[in-house]
């Protein structure tokens, strides 16, 4: 009798405990009777975080061959939608696109988007909107990218230039090693700053110590990183230095914008109306009127964007592009073969060329299927309830689409969906395979760069296939291994030989 009380009030509070979230929150019993997308077996208190390995798009690959185009995975507190479907991710990013037009906060990402404020991780609202007007208006528009061809053309004239010369000490009959990815970086690095601040990076060591603030950042940003997803009281202990590396990366990046800024406003103080404004000019006018809304930190976080995405991704896909062709030789071969067919003898690729070379197009479009630059898109999350295939997809859910998966879909790409055959794109009747793709994303936040992305990368592929042959390096084929992190570049960079074509001898000494 004398423990019958205690025992009734524990039971009571017990009772209390367990039903208290139906009170508060109605909406949690009726979840439990709908449908949600199958999920595998999980494990008390981690949920299925014992799946998270490296790299993730070849594990949510493999999860996607067992559980289906649509599932759901449970990372510690963290529900996470996975779609490998293109049929699925269009509905994602048209019919559903408002609901998951935002951006989960992840842990790490306060350190390297100013709490949040880029426009690539930026939550959907009036700032994101404010940033892709900007972006959209004053350094991707059509006139803007126009304007902006010269710029193009004299940097790639500076890398052709720079091969040219290396080789010219050996024999016209011998191969010069480079290795390419410092080469390719410095070539896109420098055609951005030129539209972002009016500079060039004239030093390899000032451009590699950039290129590995950039490959620092994507080893720890978007879904890559484990510690995001651990419980929080795991998160409190820096086993692996994470947040030091972190807080290092956050310290570079903003001494390197603020540098640019502050070059900047000296000169916007001469006030030279002669010289036509960069895009930080442009912002410095903005602040100029209205300095609450654009104050310098408002101005970082939107290159901090522009500069570490648009550098890492048109790299990687032109390495991956090169490192293709290297071992299909026969492909760069008709490459050649339709570049001297459709440009006259004695003249250099220009951007005005690129829609007369069809298998060009294909090689990139090949090369964006097979090694899309992000392998996951950034995530999205959902801002309320929805229902997608049949499934109730609850608010808060992380979506995460595995384009890597979906490019090589066989049910799209055929029984050869693995391999490189940039023929496909012309062999296709009826339909137009690249729109089958979505390796910028799709809707709301698809990369706001695309336009001057394939440009570039048009170009200077081009310009390499036109003016040099190309060799591996010993008979054994290109490595084509995978590194680490957000974006997907190649673990080992590419080295290869190279020697100017004698019929492009007299262009380049001309350069």
């Amino acid at each position: 009798m004398d423990l019958l009380i205690p025992t009734i009030l524990i039971t009571l509070l017990l009772l209390l405990f367990l039903i208290k979230p139906l009170l508060s929150n109605p909406k949690l019993h009726k979840t439990k009777h709908l449908k949600l997308p199958p999920s595998p077996p999980s494990l008390p208190f981690i949920g299925h975080l014992h799946l998270f390995k490296k790299p993730l798009h070849h594990t949510l690959s493999s999860l996607s061959s067992l559980r289906g185009p649509c599932f759901l995975l449970n990372f510690s507190s963290r529900r996470l939608l996975i779609i490998s479907s293109y049929s699925l991710a269009l509905q994602c990013f048209t019919t559903l696109d408002l609901i998951f037009a935002t951006r989960p906060r992840l842990p790490s990402g306060r350190f390297l988007t100013y709490n949040y404020t880029t426009i690539g991780f930026s939550p959907y609202g009036p700032h994101w909107r404010t940033l892709r007007r900007i972006v959209a208006h004053h350094l991707f528009s059509n006139a803007r990218l126009q304007s902006l061809v010269s710029t193009r053309t004299t940097e790639l004239t500076s890398l052709l230039h720079h091969l040219y010369n290396t080789s010219s000490s050996s024999s016209s009959s011998s191969f010069t090693k480079v290795e390419l990815r410092p080469k390719l970086f410095e070539l896109v690095l420098n055609v951005l700053m030129m539209g972002v601040a009016g500079k060039r990076y004239s030093s390899e060591a000032q451009a590699r110590r950039f290129f590995e603030m950039v490959r620092g950042t994507f080893m720890f940003s978007g879904t890559s990183n484990l510690r995001d997803f651990l419980p929080k009281i795991f998160r409190f202990f820096d086993f692996q230095g994470t947040k030091k590396r972190l807080a290092w990366l956050e310290s570079e990046w903003d001494l390197h914008l603020q540098g640019l800024i502050d070059e900047e406003r000296i000169k916007h103080a001469r006030d030279d109306q002669s010289e036509e404004k960069t895009m930080i000019g442009v912002l410095l006018s903005l602040q100029q009127e209205n300095p609450e809304s654009y104050p310098d930190r408002f101005i970082k976080a939107l290159f901090l964007s522009l500069l570490m995405a648009g550098t890492d991704t048109s790299t990687a896909t032109l390495e991956w592009a090169m490192s293709l062709l290297l071992n299909h030789p026969e492909k760069l071969k008709k490459a050649q073969e339709e570049i001297d067919e459709q440009i006259e003898h004695g003249r250099l690729i220009q951007e005005s060329d690129l829609p007369n070379l069809p298998y060009l197009q294909g090689i990139i479009n090949e090369t964006l299927r097979l090694y899309p630059a992000t392998p996951l898109l950034l995530p999205h999350e959902s801002m309320q309830d929805c229902e997608l295939n049949g499934f109730h997809i609850p608010q808060g859910t992380i979506l995460l689409v595995n384009v890597y998966a979906m490019h090589r879909d066989p049910d799209i790409w055929g029984a050869g969906a693995g391999e490189f055959r940039p023929e496909r794109y012309e062999e296709e009747s009826g339909r137009d395979l690249s729109k089958m793709m979505m390796p910028f994303g799709m809707g709301r936040r698809r990369c706001p760069g695309e336009g001057l992305a394939l440009k570039l990368i048009g170009l200077a592929l081009g310009a390499l296939i036109q003016c040099f042959e190309w060799e591996r390096l010993g008979k054994e084929m290109v490595d084509m291994k995978e590194a680490l992190g957000m974006s997907m570049p190649k673990a080992h960079p590419l080295e290869a030989l190279y020697k100017p074509r004698s019929s492009m001898i007299s262009v380049l000494s001309n350069l």
